[in-house]
């Protein structure tokens, strides 16, 4: 799913990132449970088993494109990004928050290190079904941005989530799904990386896969994963970092695994009983 500097979850449009991202969602073969029970077919020969439809995540890159439009996002293909290595992940020694913030890991070191942990953990919250929910996005874009940011996101994301857009998500103006359905975005960053670091700026990009769309037995969006990059441009502000503009775009992304399918209730209590993490470079 893509999400960009207006924080939403897109591209593709006029004045925002060019994700290209389309999502393959499978349908139900009948009335059953849309996450159906059997394995995924490699061949592509069973249209009954495999329907490319534009769903939920096309929505949301949508959405973002038109917040991020006009906007001043990190250039993601910048010539003097300089080259990142893969990095340990082992120990450092260094703590690497203080604290929470609502929710949100707060205090990051003044460091790369720091930074990098900051911005897996903003990629997360900036990618939440909270986000969705006016009164919870609001609370994120204040604890996220530079303060003089925050107006000017916090009117971008309430534009683009309108109460028209959440209801093609099947939301209702509150970001709520329907009696007996569980809205499912939830983030997980697999790595970071350093594009450039200077005194009180740094720019990155987290590696992400993610869950989204709808659990529940008359879904038609059923839960599908996705892999995507966000491109952070973090500044040094209150003594913490905080998200200056962030754009998104597709993958990298490998080859689906052939798993079973799991059903609309287990995916629904997973997102339920499973917590996040608060990462940490």
């Amino acid at each position: 799913m893509s999400l960009s500097d207006g924080g939403g979850y897109g591209g593709g449009e006029p004045g925002g990132p060019d994700t290209g991202g389309q999502t393959r969602t499978r349908l139900p073969d009948g009335g059953g449970d849309p996450y159906g029970g059997g394995r995924r077919t490699r061949t592509g020969s069973s249209s009954r088993n495999l329907i490319t439809i534009v769903g939920v995540v096309v929505l949301l890159i949508a959405a973002i494109a038109f917040a991020n439009r006009g906007g001043d996002g990190p250039g993601a293909g910048d010539d003097n990004a300089k080259e990142a290595d893969a990095r340990s992940t082992a120990p450092t020694g260094t703590k690497p928050v203080e604290g929470k913030n609502g929710g949100i890991a707060s205090g990051f070191a003044k460091t790369e290190q720091g930074a990098q942990s900051a911005a897996a953990n903003y990629a997360v919250a900036l990618v939440s079904a909270d986000i969705l929910k006016p009164a919870e996005r609001h609370a994120i874009v204040q604890k996220v941005f530079v303060p003089a940011k925050v107006g000017e996101m916090q009117g971008k994301l309430d534009q683009a989530y309108s109460a028209d857009f959440l209801r093609k998500l099947g939301l209702d103006a509150d970001g709520s799904a329907a009696k007996g359905m569980t809205y499912v975005s939830r983030t997980v960053p697999v790595g970071t990386k350093v594009a450039a670091f200077q005194g009180d700026t740094a720019r990155l990009e987290v590696w992400c896969t993610g869950l989204f769309g709808t659990a529940g037995p008359s879904s038609t969006t059923p839960v599908t994963s996705d892999w995507f990059t966000m491109h952070l441009e973090l500044r040094w502000a209150d003594n913490d970092w905080k998200v200056q503009s962030f754009v998104q775009k597709d993958g990298p992304a490998p080859v689906n695994g052939d798993n079973k399918t799991s059903g609309a209730d287990q995916i629904a209590e997973a997102v339920n009983q499973y917590g996040g993490f608060t990462y940490a470079r």
